[in-house]
Protein backbone atom coordinates (compact mmCIF):
# COMPACT_ATOMS: atom_id res chain seq x y z
CA UNK A 1 0.00 0.00 0.00
CA UNK A 2 1.29 3.10 -0.74
CA UNK A 3 2.59 5.97 2.03
CA UNK A 4 1.00 8.66 -0.45
CA UNK A 5 -2.69 6.65 -0.49
CA UNK A 6 -5.11 9.46 1.00
CA UNK A 7 -7.24 7.56 3.52
CA UNK A 8 -10.36 7.87 1.41
CA UNK A 9 -8.30 5.99 -1.27
CA UNK A 10 -8.13 2.00 -2.47
CA UNK A 11 -10.86 -0.24 -1.46
CA UNK A 12 -12.55 0.87 1.71
CA UNK A 13 -15.16 -1.95 3.12
CA UNK A 14 -18.74 -0.79 4.27
CA UNK A 15 -18.90 -3.02 7.26
CA UNK A 16 -22.08 -5.23 8.20
CA UNK A 17 -22.34 -5.40 11.65
CA UNK A 18 -22.76 -8.91 13.57
CA UNK A 19 -25.33 -8.83 16.37
CA UNK A 20 -26.45 -11.41 19.33
CA UNK A 21 -28.94 -13.66 19.17
CA UNK A 22 -30.69 -11.23 21.04
CA UNK A 23 -30.20 -8.33 18.84
CA UNK A 24 -27.27 -6.68 21.09
CA UNK A 25 -24.03 -5.36 19.23
CA UNK A 26 -21.06 -8.65 18.92
CA UNK A 27 -18.31 -5.82 19.23
CA UNK A 28 -16.51 -8.54 19.56
CA UNK A 29 -16.95 -10.71 16.26
CA UNK A 30 -17.06 -6.75 14.48
CA UNK A 31 -13.36 -6.19 15.84
CA UNK A 32 -12.44 -9.56 14.21
CA UNK A 33 -13.83 -8.41 10.83
CA UNK A 34 -12.33 -5.40 10.76
CA UNK A 35 -8.43 -7.27 11.80
CA UNK A 36 -9.25 -10.07 9.29
CA UNK A 37 -10.18 -7.33 6.40
CA UNK A 38 -7.12 -5.55 7.44
CA UNK A 39 -5.32 -9.03 7.08
CA UNK A 40 -6.73 -9.38 3.60
CA UNK A 41 -5.28 -6.36 1.69
CA UNK A 42 -8.18 -4.51 2.13
CA UNK A 43 -6.76 -0.32 2.20
CA UNK A 44 -9.80 0.55 5.54
CA UNK A 45 -13.19 0.07 6.66
CA UNK A 46 -16.08 2.56 6.73
CA UNK A 47 -18.61 1.25 9.32
CA UNK A 48 -21.56 2.76 10.58
CA UNK A 49 -22.78 2.96 6.64
CA UNK A 50 -25.93 1.65 4.89
CA UNK A 51 -24.50 -1.92 5.28
CA UNK A 52 -23.69 -1.23 9.02
CA UNK A 53 -27.44 -0.72 9.52
CA UNK A 54 -26.82 2.81 11.31
CA UNK A 55 -29.83 3.65 11.37
CA UNK A 56 -31.02 1.45 14.14
CA UNK A 57 -28.14 2.38 16.14
CA UNK A 58 -27.92 4.59 19.11
CA UNK A 59 -25.01 7.37 19.31
CA UNK A 60 -23.24 5.19 22.13
CA UNK A 61 -23.61 2.15 20.06
CA UNK A 62 -22.19 4.11 16.42
CA UNK A 63 -19.45 5.33 18.87
CA UNK A 64 -18.32 2.47 19.96
CA UNK A 65 -18.41 0.66 16.95
CA UNK A 66 -15.50 3.44 15.44
CA UNK A 67 -13.46 2.51 18.81
CA UNK A 68 -13.89 -1.08 17.85
CA UNK A 69 -12.69 -0.50 14.28
CA UNK A 70 -9.97 1.48 15.31
CA UNK A 71 -8.65 -0.26 18.57
CA UNK A 72 -8.35 -3.28 15.34
CA UNK A 73 -6.91 -1.38 12.45
CA UNK A 74 -3.13 -1.48 11.80
CA UNK A 75 -1.50 1.60 11.02
CA UNK A 76 -2.25 2.95 8.11
CA UNK A 77 -5.49 1.26 7.47
CA UNK A 78 -8.04 3.76 7.19
CA UNK A 79 -11.32 3.68 9.34
CA UNK A 80 -13.87 6.47 7.54
CA UNK A 81 -17.00 5.99 9.68
CA UNK A 82 -20.23 7.29 8.37
CA UNK A 83 -21.87 10.03 10.09
CA UNK A 84 -25.14 9.81 8.37
CA UNK A 85 -28.14 11.43 10.02
CA UNK A 86 -31.52 13.19 9.49
CA UNK A 87 -29.80 16.80 10.16
CA UNK A 88 -26.78 18.71 9.98
CA UNK A 89 -26.09 19.10 13.50
CA UNK A 90 -26.57 14.96 14.32
CA UNK A 91 -23.71 14.14 11.49
CA UNK A 92 -21.32 16.93 12.88
CA UNK A 93 -21.49 15.19 16.02
CA UNK A 94 -20.87 12.13 14.74
CA UNK A 95 -17.93 13.89 12.33
CA UNK A 96 -16.55 15.17 15.93
CA UNK A 97 -16.47 11.97 17.72
CA UNK A 98 -14.86 10.44 15.20
CA UNK A 99 -11.99 13.30 15.19
CA UNK A 100 -11.62 12.86 18.50
CA UNK A 101 -11.53 9.34 18.16
CA UNK A 102 -8.80 8.97 15.60
CA UNK A 103 -10.29 8.60 12.55
CA UNK A 104 -8.96 9.60 9.32
CA UNK A 105 -11.80 11.19 7.64
CA UNK A 106 -15.69 10.76 7.27
CA UNK A 107 -18.55 9.59 4.63
CA UNK A 108 -21.52 11.59 4.52
CA UNK A 109 -24.90 11.39 3.28
CA UNK A 110 -26.77 14.46 2.78
CA UNK A 111 -29.79 15.53 5.14
CA UNK A 112 -32.32 12.28 4.75
CA UNK A 113 -35.18 13.56 6.54
CA UNK A 114 -37.06 15.60 3.88
CA UNK A 115 -36.22 15.87 -0.07
CA UNK A 116 -33.85 19.00 1.09
CA UNK A 117 -33.10 21.65 -1.41
CA UNK A 118 -29.37 22.38 -2.56
CA UNK A 119 -29.40 25.23 0.57
CA UNK A 120 -29.82 22.65 2.86
CA UNK A 121 -27.47 20.38 1.62
CA UNK A 122 -25.34 22.87 1.25
CA UNK A 123 -25.70 23.73 4.67
CA UNK A 124 -25.34 20.03 6.02
CA UNK A 125 -21.71 19.22 4.41
CA UNK A 126 -20.71 23.06 6.09
CA UNK A 127 -21.38 21.50 9.60
CA UNK A 128 -20.36 18.15 9.17
CA UNK A 129 -17.21 19.85 7.41
CA UNK A 130 -16.44 22.18 10.25
CA UNK A 131 -15.86 19.01 12.44
CA UNK A 132 -12.24 19.19 10.85
CA UNK A 133 -12.02 16.13 9.00
CA UNK A 134 -11.69 15.62 5.56
CA UNK A 135 -15.69 14.68 3.97
CA UNK A 136 -16.59 12.51 1.47
CA UNK A 137 -20.17 12.77 0.46
CA UNK A 138 -22.04 9.93 -0.09
CA UNK A 139 -24.57 10.23 -3.11
CA UNK A 140 -27.36 7.76 -3.11
CA UNK A 141 -30.41 9.29 -4.52
CA UNK A 142 -32.31 5.90 -4.53
CA UNK A 143 -32.71 5.46 -0.73
CA UNK A 144 -32.32 9.16 0.39
CA UNK A 145 -34.00 11.35 -2.41
CA UNK A 146 -31.50 14.11 -2.34
CA UNK A 147 -29.52 13.92 -5.54
CA UNK A 148 -26.21 15.29 -5.36
CA UNK A 149 -25.83 16.30 -8.60
CA UNK A 150 -22.42 17.27 -10.45
CA UNK A 151 -23.37 20.48 -10.45
CA UNK A 152 -23.79 20.31 -6.62
CA UNK A 153 -20.82 18.12 -5.78
CA UNK A 154 -18.92 20.91 -7.71
CA UNK A 155 -20.32 23.43 -5.58
CA UNK A 156 -19.53 21.28 -2.74
CA UNK A 157 -16.03 21.30 -3.46
CA UNK A 158 -15.81 24.79 -4.40
CA UNK A 159 -16.63 25.67 -0.83
CA UNK A 160 -14.29 23.51 0.73
CA UNK A 161 -16.90 20.88 2.33
CA UNK A 162 -15.74 17.85 0.65
CA UNK A 163 -12.97 15.93 -1.03
CA UNK A 164 -14.64 13.33 -2.81
CA UNK A 165 -17.95 10.85 -3.39
CA UNK A 166 -19.17 7.78 -3.29
CA UNK A 167 -21.10 7.99 -6.23
CA UNK A 168 -24.16 5.21 -5.81
CA UNK A 169 -26.76 6.52 -8.37
CA UNK A 170 -25.52 4.03 -10.58
CA UNK A 171 -25.58 6.42 -13.60
CA UNK A 172 -22.14 5.69 -14.72
CA UNK A 173 -22.25 8.69 -17.58
CA UNK A 174 -22.15 11.28 -14.38
CA UNK A 175 -19.09 10.24 -13.58
CA UNK A 176 -17.67 12.56 -16.58
CA UNK A 177 -19.08 15.06 -15.79
CA UNK A 178 -18.58 15.37 -12.05
CA UNK A 179 -14.68 15.30 -13.12
CA UNK A 180 -14.83 17.85 -15.66
CA UNK A 181 -16.90 20.06 -13.57
CA UNK A 182 -14.91 19.63 -10.13
CA UNK A 183 -11.60 18.01 -11.78
CA UNK A 184 -9.96 17.66 -8.11
CA UNK A 185 -13.04 16.03 -6.60
CA UNK A 186 -11.94 12.43 -6.35
CA UNK A 187 -14.59 9.46 -7.86
CA UNK A 188 -15.54 6.70 -5.78
CA UNK A 189 -17.16 3.54 -6.55
CA UNK A 190 -20.32 3.61 -5.00
CA UNK A 191 -21.95 0.22 -6.17
CA UNK A 192 -20.20 -3.33 -6.43
CA UNK A 193 -22.27 -3.71 -9.76
CA UNK A 194 -20.21 -0.66 -11.47
CA UNK A 195 -16.57 -1.55 -10.25
CA UNK A 196 -15.31 -1.88 -13.79
CA UNK A 197 -16.82 1.06 -15.59
CA UNK A 198 -16.22 4.04 -12.80
CA UNK A 199 -12.70 2.28 -12.65
CA UNK A 200 -12.09 2.93 -15.51
CA UNK A 201 -13.83 5.87 -15.45
CA UNK A 202 -11.01 7.49 -13.17
CA UNK A 203 -12.38 6.22 -9.70
CA UNK A 204 -9.75 6.55 -6.79
CA UNK A 205 -11.16 4.50 -4.29
CA UNK A 206 -14.18 1.94 -4.00
CA UNK A 207 -16.79 1.79 -0.89
CA UNK A 208 -17.66 -2.16 -0.81
CA UNK A 209 -19.74 -4.19 0.47
CA UNK A 210 -18.55 -7.98 -1.10
CA UNK A 211 -15.22 -7.95 -0.49
CA UNK A 212 -15.98 -9.06 3.18
CA UNK A 213 -17.36 -12.03 0.97
CA UNK A 214 -14.86 -12.62 -1.58
CA UNK A 215 -12.16 -10.09 -0.14
CA UNK A 216 -8.78 -11.58 -2.98
CA UNK A 217 -11.08 -11.60 -5.91
CA UNK A 218 -12.44 -8.06 -5.09
CA UNK A 219 -9.40 -6.55 -4.92
CA UNK A 220 -7.89 -7.92 -7.67
CA UNK A 221 -11.02 -6.68 -9.55
CA UNK A 222 -10.49 -2.74 -8.08
CA UNK A 223 -6.70 -3.12 -8.93
CA UNK A 224 -7.28 -4.48 -12.78
CA UNK A 225 -10.24 -1.79 -13.14
CA UNK A 226 -8.44 1.08 -12.09
CA UNK A 227 -5.13 0.72 -13.98
CA UNK A 228 -7.27 -0.30 -17.10
CA UNK A 229 -6.35 -4.22 -17.33
CA UNK A 230 -9.05 -4.86 -19.25
CA UNK A 231 -7.76 -8.56 -20.30
CA UNK A 232 -7.98 -9.04 -16.48
CA UNK A 233 -10.39 -7.46 -15.08
CA UNK A 234 -13.19 -8.20 -17.94
CA UNK A 235 -13.43 -12.09 -17.57
CA UNK A 236 -13.15 -11.30 -13.20
CA UNK A 237 -15.69 -8.95 -13.29
CA UNK A 238 -18.25 -11.26 -15.07
CA UNK A 239 -17.65 -13.85 -12.94
CA UNK A 240 -18.46 -11.81 -9.92
CA UNK A 241 -21.26 -9.78 -10.99
CA UNK A 242 -23.90 -12.32 -10.17
CA UNK A 243 -23.28 -11.50 -6.22
CA UNK A 244 -21.87 -8.01 -6.55
CA UNK A 245 -25.52 -6.66 -8.46
CA UNK A 246 -27.07 -7.63 -4.68
CA UNK A 247 -24.90 -4.57 -3.76
CA UNK A 248 -27.15 -2.26 -5.65
CA UNK A 249 -30.80 -3.95 -4.21
CA UNK A 250 -32.92 -3.65 -1.42
CA UNK A 251 -31.84 -6.89 0.08
CA UNK A 252 -28.20 -5.65 -0.23
CA UNK A 253 -27.44 -6.19 3.75
CA UNK A 254 -28.90 -9.59 3.95
CA UNK A 255 -27.24 -10.69 1.04
CA UNK A 256 -24.19 -9.79 2.06
CA UNK A 257 -23.96 -11.34 5.55
CA UNK A 258 -25.31 -14.23 4.06
CA UNK A 259 -22.35 -14.57 1.59
CA UNK A 260 -20.09 -13.78 4.71
CA UNK A 261 -21.60 -17.19 6.63
CA UNK A 262 -21.45 -19.04 3.61
CA UNK A 263 -17.47 -18.03 3.57
CA UNK A 264 -16.57 -18.93 6.87
CA UNK A 265 -17.38 -15.39 8.27
CA UNK A 266 -19.63 -14.05 10.87
CA UNK A 267 -22.27 -12.32 9.21
CA UNK A 268 -25.89 -13.03 10.67
CA UNK A 269 -29.12 -11.48 11.26
CA UNK A 270 -30.35 -7.99 10.74
CA UNK A 271 -32.30 -5.56 13.23
CA UNK A 272 -35.80 -4.46 12.21
CA UNK A 273 -37.47 -3.18 9.92
CA UNK A 274 -34.82 -5.50 7.48
CA UNK A 275 -36.58 -8.98 7.44
CA UNK A 276 -34.66 -12.14 6.49
CA UNK A 277 -34.44 -12.83 2.60
CA UNK A 278 -37.43 -14.22 1.19
CA UNK A 279 -36.98 -18.35 0.87
CA UNK A 280 -36.73 -17.48 -3.39
CA UNK A 281 -34.80 -14.79 -3.16
CA UNK A 282 -31.82 -16.31 -0.57
CA UNK A 283 -32.05 -19.26 -3.72
CA UNK A 284 -30.83 -16.76 -6.15
CA UNK A 285 -28.43 -15.47 -3.84
CA UNK A 286 -26.94 -18.30 -2.33
CA UNK A 287 -26.87 -20.43 -5.87
CA UNK A 288 -24.82 -16.96 -7.22
CA UNK A 289 -22.37 -17.59 -4.32
CA UNK A 290 -22.39 -21.14 -3.77
CA UNK A 291 -20.69 -21.00 -7.79
CA UNK A 292 -18.15 -19.11 -6.42
CA UNK A 293 -17.34 -20.83 -3.86
CA UNK A 294 -17.37 -23.69 -6.24
CA UNK A 295 -15.17 -22.24 -8.65
CA UNK A 296 -12.47 -21.33 -5.86
CA UNK A 297 -13.06 -17.97 -5.98
CA UNK A 298 -11.74 -16.45 -2.71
Amino acid sequence: MSETRKPWHGVIVATSLPFHDDLSVDFGAYGESVARLAAEGMHGVAPNGSLGEYQTLTHEERDRVVETALAHAPEGFTVMPGVGAYGGREAARHARFAKDAGCQAVMCLPPNAYRADDRAVLEHFELVASAGLPVTAYNNPIDTKVDLRPDLLAKLYAEGFIVGVKEFSGDVRRCYEISERAPGLDLMIGTDDTVLEVGIAGAKGWVAGYPQVFPRACLALYEASVTGDLETALPLYRQLHPVLRWDSRTEFVQAVKLGQEMTGRRGGVCRPPRQPLAPETEAVVRAATQALVDAGVN
